[in-house]
């Protein structure tokens, strides 16, 4: 029979156990949250027309937004490449305020919320990163690349913003075609059907809503890592369009596929686990991890250094 490979690998210099899972699980997290800034900061960096409308909320004219377009687009990649070379809690906080932020800006300058619960990948991505590391250490210490296993309390805190943030992002799109039914979402779905392409851009919108209350319901790995696939497919439909430059379209919305692949590695790394092999949909309450009580607050401190 296949031994099944251990959790945890190496002790670390404080004492506390490297968790390998714990560890991609962070490194996937950085990595998206890199992908939303660089890709979102690229538009900054080129302008796009579309985010005039988004200064103007915050009373912001259109000459000065063109001219402040690229320094909010280097600030994001910026922030997009710390994340990489020196994670801290203080990038992963900005990300997720100003991945809200500029969600929100959306249905502010009334595109419709729809727009903005579709962004959840962005600020969902960030706000994982913040259920591992926590909030309690110091906030600009660099974060080790190899992290300690997960608490009980730090599991379901991760598997329900994941969660929470995963079906967000499938309705969120799902509501841009059956509520808002957007027209350049509709240019997208052309390149598979050159009639009706409303009447598929509203099956699709009614597929993601299911799939979307699939992922609060289910502990099954593989639906997860579908709507990975399924969000990298959806996505890069883009690149068949007009639209300037949508392989920065693509890039930006790496947290959309990202999160529901960091849900999936979540539930299959328990699912490894021996005494974890009868859990049930209920997993984000799943039982301490191997530090067990003691262990989550010797992490709380983990990453001073």
């Amino acid at each position: 029979m296949k031994s099944v490979q251990p959790l945890v690998d190496t002790p670390s210099a404080s004492g506390l156990r490297i968790d390998v899972n714990a560890t991609r699980l962070l490194r996937i997290l950085r990595i998206g949250v890199a992908m939303c800034f660089i890709g979102h900061g690229a538009f900054g960096v080129v302008t796009k027309e579309a985010w005039v409308p988004y200064f103007a909320v915050a009373g912001i004219s259109e000459v000065w937004a063109w001219r402040l377009m690229p320094l909010v687009g280097t600030m994001d990649i910026a922030i997009g490449f710390l994340a990489l070379i020196w994670p801290c809690r203080a990038i992963f906080a900005w990300a997720a305020i100003w991945a809200t932020w500029t969600a929100l800006l959306r249905p502010l300058a009334g595109q419709g919320w729809s727009e903005f619960f579709e962004r959840a990948g962005n600020y969902g991505i960030a706000l994982g990163a913040l259920a591992i590391v926590g909030l309690s250490a110091p906030w600009f210490s660099r974060i080790p690349e190899e992290w300690p296993a997960i608490s009980d309390e730090v599991n379901k805190r991760l598997a329900w913003t994941l969660r929470i943030a995963t079906a967000t992002l499938l309705a969120g799109h799902a509501g841009l075609a059956v509520f808002l039914q957007k027209g350049s979402l509709e240019d997208q779905y052309a390149i598979l059907t050159a009639e009706n392409t409303t009447a598929l851009m509203l099956s699709v919108g009614y597929f993601e809503f299911v799939l979307a209350a699939a992922v609060l319901v289910t502990s099954l790995p593989f639906v997860f890592v579908f709507v990975a696939i399924w969000k990298v497919v959806t996505e890069a439909l883009i690149l068949s369009t007009d639209v300037p430059a949508p392989m920065f379209e693509v890039i930006e919305r790496g947290g959309s596929y990202l999160v529901p692949l960091a849900l999936a590695l979540l539930y299959w790394s328990v699912r490894k686990q021996p005494d974890r092999s009868k859990i049930g949909w209920q997993l984000p309450f799943f039982g301490a991890g191997p530090d067990g009580p003691r262990g989550a607050r010797r992490i709380r401190s983990y990453g001073n250094g």
